[in-house]
């Protein structure tokens, strides 16, 4: 986490993990994000990722080594913990900037739904394979995704595990803009510096005036989408879907 010059970032810092999500960045982000909001110099927030990946969603190495008689309360703490880790971009106040640097899955993709731009290399690709993992949407997607995208091209995503390069997530509303790989940091980097300059003020009550409508409906969705991903979690369906992941994984390596 750096904050310079009323620019706020927030960098993914697991590259060997391509940036996985495990249960202490969730907690981590959040405070980030908490931090940022509360702190009067920052003007713009930053997510971006080390390495060459964004993020590549979920650590599935948080549901490994679970014995039968802990998987309800894992399923119900990965509940409690997504639902407050979405809860924190719905409620945040400032400009949210996602600089996408590589590719991203899952969680990392729903949540982009919830800033406010977003910037991707040509390199990126978005997927969030729930239904090859016996899972559920989550990060809002199941509503923000229709709206942005509509029905069709959101189901592509979110019930039938599509891969989707930058220019089709620019075409689906997903990304505000694509820069080519080779002058992506410098371009990104540019306009948020320029960003940083408004009137932070204006920003935020310009913001609060787009999003406040739809914010009770978003916290509304975040829950029904965490009650359906606990009861996935504990489900057979689940637990084979990870299961052939993980050995499928392995039989790559």
């Amino acid at each position: 986490v750096t904050n310079e010059g009323g620019i706020f970032t927030i960098k993914l810092n697991r590259p060997s993990k391509k940036n996985a999500i495990n249960f202490e960045m969730y907690d981590e982000w959040v405070v980030a994000l908490k931090e940022a909001a509360e702190d009067k110099s920052v003007v713009v927030t930053v997510v971006t990722g080390a390495g060459d990946f964004y993020c590549s969603g979920n650590d599935l190495g948080n549901f490994m080594n679970i014995p039968p008689d802990g998987i309800k309360a894992m399923a119900e703490k990965g509940g409690e913990i997504l639902e407050r880790f979405v809860a924190a971009f719905i409620d945040f106040p400032k400009p949210l900037i996602g600089v996408i640097n590589g590719p991203a899955i899952g969680v990392s993709v729903t949540v982009l739904g919830l800033f406010d731009l977003v910037y991707a290399t040509d390199k990126a690709t978005f997927q969030t394979p729930f239904s090859n993992l016996g899972q559920s949407p989550e990060g809002c997607s199941s509503y923000t995704f229709p709206k942005m995208m509509g029905a069709a091209k959101a189901s592509e995503l979110l019930l039938f595990n599509k891969k989707i390069t930058a220019q089709e997530a620019l075409e689906r509303n997903l990304v505000t803009a694509v820069f080519p790989d080779h002058d992506f940091q410098r371009s990104v980097q540019g306009r948020i510096q320029l960003y940083s300059k408004l009137p932070k003020l204006s920003l935020q009550k310009s913001k609060f005036l787009s999003r406040e409508t739809d914010r009770a409906t978003l916290h509304a969705v975040n829950k029904r989408e965490c009650e359906v991903l606990t009861e996935r979690w504990q489900s057979e369906e689940c637990f084979q879907a990870i299961m052939n992941f993980f050995s499928k994984t392995e039989s790559k390596l």
